[in-house]
């Protein structure tokens, strides 16, 4: 093996460097500069007594597999899987449950991951209590005797609410509990779950590490092979794959993560410390902000704040007034792209949760969500000031 290709001196350099230098960025056959794309649903068996690695492409094929192994050394782990979306992962790991389960859940969590829980998987018999995971006591007063897992979303989606991973993770090892964290806002570059004791970490890739508005993709990464096992069962049963060259698309938007989300952030600080002395805003979601009731958690956990902030602007009528008069950012689902992106939770991300149960997590019909990208910040604000001052 070439030094090239070697896991443990890969595994060893640092984070900017594993983004470029990853193990399949140069095609050992020919020399190209990028992984191929193999673009095949099934593969020559020249032994049918000795099948090969890849036999058919929803089992496995060369250019996911080239993701896969991408992202697990990324967050450090063992094992990754490729899926179409970020919910086809999220959807996939708690498959790992069973009937009669109970799972408990941030309550502020992306919209999907509450529409799946409450209208899914109840069919299914498996049942959630969402509780307020800036409260540990609540966390530990969930538990049931048919409690199996605990999912964690920090910071959750949209107010930025922060969970104490170790804390949280510390005590349902205690208990004999599976924990399963969404690190779509953070990624591996800012946050490291494995190191504070998670046993599954999940993306929607279609937003910061794809971050080109570009590809629809989810990943997952387990650090246990015992549990990767498991979860590449699902992974082939259910066929829930990306394609090829999807993967291919996410390497590449994967190679320049470091370089945009300090970008982002460095606007999104500013961005944030704008928004909290601006007279149309009566609050601001960020966990960079001194204010912040989280910030010393979120500080010991996470190497940075990320590039998503949050505010009110007081009513469904000022937001939308707001939404129809910027200029720069796209008005769309999703965020964690190059341009930024403006979203209205209450009626894009967090539509399928009624509107009391919104309210109760502090998610108003005055809430917007702003995902910064790499515009000048001078302009974002500009144009943005306008907005809101109408």
């Amino acid at each position: 093996m070439s030094d090239r290709h070697n896991p443990e001196k890969i595994a060893g350099r640092h984070f900017a460097t594993k983004l470029l230098h990853f193990g399949a960025e140069i095609d050992e056959q020919t020399g190209a500069s990028s992984a191929p794309i193999y673009q095949a649903s099934t593969f020559h068996q020249a032994d049918i007594m000795n099948p090969p690695h890849h036999d058919y492409s929803r089992s496995g094929n060369p250019t996911r597999e080239a993701l896969e192994n991408y992202i697990a050394l990324l967050e450090g782990g063992t094992r990754g899987f490729a899926f179409a979306s970020g919910m086809a992962a999220i959807s996939t790991a708690f498959m790992l449950l069973s009937a009669g389960d109970h799972v408990i859940v941030t309550e502020d969590v992306y919209g999907g991951t509450y529409r799946l829980l409450t209208a899914v998987l109840t069919r299914f018999n498996i049942e959630t209590t969402f509780v307020d995971m800036t409260d540990f006591d609540q966390v530990k007063d969930a538990i049931k005797p048919n409690t199996k897992a605990v999912f964690m979303e920090t910071p959750s989606n949209p107010t930025l609410k922060i969970t104490d991973i170790a804390r949280v993770t510390g005590w349902a090892k205690d208990n004999g509990l599976l924990t399963m964290l969404d690190n779509t806002f953070m990624t591996p570059y800012h946050q490291r779950p494995f190191e504070l004791g998670v046993d599954i970490v999940l993306h929607s890739a279609t937003k910061f590490l794809s971050g080109h508005s570009d590809v629809l993709a989810g990943l997952a990464v387990t650090n246990d092979e015992a549990l990767g096992r498991r979860l590449y069962q699902l992974q082939n049963g259910l066929g829930a794959v990306l394609s090829a060259h999807e993967s291919w698309l996410l390497m590449r938007g994967m190679k320049t993560l470091q370089a945009r989300m300090e970008h982002s952030e460095r606007s999104a600080r500013r961005l944030a410390e704008w928004l909290s002395e601006h007279p149309e805003v009566t609050q601001v979601f960020y966990p960079g902000l001194a204010d912040h009731p989280g910030r010393d958690i979120h500080e010991k956990q996470s190497k940075g704040y990320g590039a998503v902030v949050s505010f009110d602007v007081g009513s469904g009528e000022k937001a939308a007034s707001l939404l129809s008069r910027v200029q720069l950012p796209l008005v769309a689902v999703s965020l964690g792209a190059v341009e930024s992106i403006l979203s209205y939770p209450a009626k894009m991300s967090h539509a399928a949760m009624p509107r009391e149960v919104r309210y109760e997590r502090g998610i108003t019909d005055g809430l917007v969500r702003y995902s910064v990208g790499l515009e000048a910040i001078e302009d974002l604000i500009n144009d943005l000031d306008a907005a809101l001052r109408g």
